[in-house]
């Protein structure tokens, strides 16, 4: 075959073959004579590497092995190589053609055509889809859960208009918390905007991504609302009292001897700022609305209420309870037990159960009231004329502080409820002793007052025997009210004249003021320390200017104006009350340390009275008086040590109105 330089390959040469031969060195053990040594003669050079070898039946004793050094071997030496063979084969071999020589394909350009086909259908489909949808709403758009993508504006209106158009006018469903209610969207001025809820779908998108997604995927744009949101928040909060509750702490109620369970929940209230946004932009949705609140949490927990319910109350309600006292019992049943018990938030969730102490004695007092006696303290009665000690009384009463406890152990058992109850015998605040040695042997000051009607005077009656024979200790302080108590119908005071906002009025325990203004007087010239009083808004011509009081107490009791006086002695005063009725005397006995006078400046700052018309019924007219003002001045002179001092004060009394009587209203 001619040589044909295209059709040669040029080929690498072909190496030697071929192994290493092994050299192998073979030794000779040395025989050793039994009775030569063991250890050879000559150490071997410590220089040269050495070897050893255990020779057998050589060595001492004979038999054992023997140790013979030795010249090691060394490496053999390298020899030649022999020379590969010719391989007979020199320059570039001619090569036929093979199937490993893969021939070139033309697939770029066949890639190129489809790829530019792809896209012109692409772009001729994108081009059609932006003229077919041009002004529709955008594909995939739902307002207020109601499809309206791809369709015309005015069909999408209509369609919104027929579905979300009915529910319009009707209430919309409030979630406030744990509270469900409803709001008249007409009261909250609440109107949906058809256009501009059509115009918040948006125009036709140019993102061919975002024009192919819609295909698949929905985009709720929700409803244009035109609202007030003053309008909004005023309807809202006219449902406050239906939203909004405080917090209420787990407890245990009876429903008679049965404990029933009170779970906790959450005190809330509404967030109005944050109410009106969510109302204004889910109105429309037909689903109910949640509004924001403010929440207060609770301390108690159901799980904690429901383990003093089970663990500690049921038992101790399950039957009476015997209570015996001195010669007498009490049997408490479990209706009444249940109201000895108290609640109260505990740690970590729990509820604390704890024996009520005013409870307890409410219910066992009245069935031991023969076994306890009240004690008196020692009193100050007038007799011909001087005040005589009237001795005092230590009582025995029922010591709670002790009996509190071991009555709540014995309701946490089932059987043996029995309890003795602890008694104490309490002496008197003041006693015949005390009372003896105060020195309340003289007048120390007294003072009168008059002209009241009949009915003040029930009521001057009534106050003058409960204060009649007080003893103010040296040091201590004497309060109307607080002695009094409340002055209600049902300790016998009745209707009479106030002075109620500068008109006169009516009222129960009227009158009062006229024996507050004797007191204060006595003890005025008794050279006693004001511990606090009040003068009428204006003058009453019946008490003397600038030195008068008046008290008052609410309905239930509750003290609103007081008088008070503090005994500055070390010896007591003993007060001593004189009623006719037309006067009331009001005397103080102790040791006469002082004497008193008083002086009173003319009248200053006049002002002019104004009209005022009333048309309640009872109505008395006036002419009304200026208003002025006044200074009293006090001076007290010690007897024991003969220095004075003076005390001033001014009053400014305001002009008493004009009244001008109207009918009183039909139907009043």
């Amino acid at each position: 075959m001619p040589y044909d330089a295209d059709k040669t390959r040029a080929m690498p040469p072909v190496g030697p073959g071929g192994t290493s031969s092994e050299q192998t060195t073979r030794l000779t053990p040395v025989q050793v004579d039994a009775s030569t040594e063991a250890w050879p003669s000559e150490e071997p050079d410590s220089n040269e590497p050495t070897v050893t070898a255990a020779v057998p039946g050589v060595g001492f004793p004979a038999g054992e092995a023997a140790t013979e050094y030795m010249k090691p071997v060394g490496p053999p030496e390298p020899q030649p190589l022999p020379r590969p063979e010719d391989s007979g084969v020199h320059g570039p071999v001619m090569v036929e053609p093979g199937a490993d020589e893969a021939q070139p394909k033309n697939t770029k350009k066949k890639a190129l055509i489809v790829v530019a086909a792809a896209i012109g259908v692409l772009g001729l489909l994108y081009g059609l889809d932006i003229l077919v949808s041009s002004g529709n709403v955008p594909r995939g758009v739902t307002v207020a859960g109601v499809d309206v993508g791809g369709m015309a504006h005015d069909e999408a209106e209509k369609k919104l208009r027929d579905e979300i158009g009915p529910r319009l006018s009707k209430p919309v469903a409030l979630k406030a918390g744990d509270v469900t209610a409803e709001l008249d969207p007409n009261a909250a001025g609440l109107e949906l905007d058809w256009n501009s809820t059509i115009d918040r779908a948006g125009s036709q998108p140019l993102s061919p991504i975002t024009r192919v997604t819609s295909f698949f995927t929905s985009r709720e744009v929700g409803v244009a609302t035109k609202a007030d949101d003053v309008k909004v928040s005023g309807a809202l909060e006219a449902m406050r009292p239906k939203l909004d509750h405080e917090p209420v702490e787990g407890t245990i109620r009876f429903e008679g001897a049965t404990p029933v369970a009170v779970e906790p929940h959450a005190g809330q209230k509404l967030k109005t700022e944050g109410a009106v946004s969510a109302v204004v932009a889910n109105w429309a949705s037909g689903d109910p609305v949640d509004v924001p609140m403010d929440f207060t949490e609770v301390k108690t927990t159901k799980e904690g209420v429901e383990k003093a319910l089970n663990e500690i109350v049921k038992t101790a309600v399950s039957g009476p309870v015997v209570i015996k006292g001195e010669g007498k019992d009490a049997t408490l049943t479990p209706e009444q037990i249940g109201t000895t018990l108290s609640f109260a938030p505990g740690e970590g969730g729990a509820l604390n159960v704890t024996p009520n102490r005013d409870k307890l004695a409410e219910v066992t007092t009245p069935q031991l009231k023969d076994t306890v006696k009240e004690g008196k303290d020692a009193q100050i009665v007038f007799e011909g004329g001087r005040p005589t000690v009237k001795p005092s009384v230590d009582g025995l009463d029922l010591d709670w502080d002790k009996n509190l406890q071991p009555y709540f152990d014995t309701l946490k058992k089932t059987d043996g409820r029995e309890i003795k109850f602890e008694y104490k015998h309490t002496p008197a605040k003041v006693t015949t002793e005390q009372a003896n040695k105060m020195g309340i042997k003289e007048v120390i000051g007294e003072f009168q007052t008059g002209g009241f009607t009949p009915a003040s005077g029930v009521n001057i009656r009534v106050v003058a025997e409960k204060v009649n024979g007080a003893i103010v200790k040296p040091k201590e302080t004497f309060s109307l009210n607080k002695y009094t108590g409340p002055r209600g119908t049902a300790q016998g005071y009745v209707e009479s004249g106030i002075i109620e906002n500068g008109i006169p009025g009516q009222a129960v325990g009227g009158g009062i003021s006229q024996f507050a203004t004797t007191l204060y007087n006595a003890y005025y010239y008794a050279g006693m320390k004001d511990a606090g009083h009040r003068e009428h808004s204006y003058w009453i011509t019946r008490y003397p200017k600038g030195r008068e009081a008046t008290v008052f107490m609410d309905g239930a009791g509750n003290s609103v104006i007081d008088i008070a006086f503090t005994n500055p002695d070390d010896t007591g005063v003993a007060i001593q009350t004189i009623w006719t009725p037309s006067s009331i005397k009001i005397v103080l006995w102790g040791t006469k340390n002082y004497d008193v006078t008083g002086s009173t400046s003319g009248d200053f700052a006049p002002t002019q009275p104004q009209e005022k018309k009333v048309n309640k019924a009872g109505c008395t007219p006036s002419n009304g008086s200026p208003g002025f003002s006044v200074t009293d001045t006090r001076t007290i002179t010690d007897r024991r040590n003969g220095q004075s001092r003076t005390e001033s004060r001014t009053v400014k009394y305001d002009p008493q109105f004009k009244i001008i009587c109207e009918p009183p209203p039909p139907g009043s």
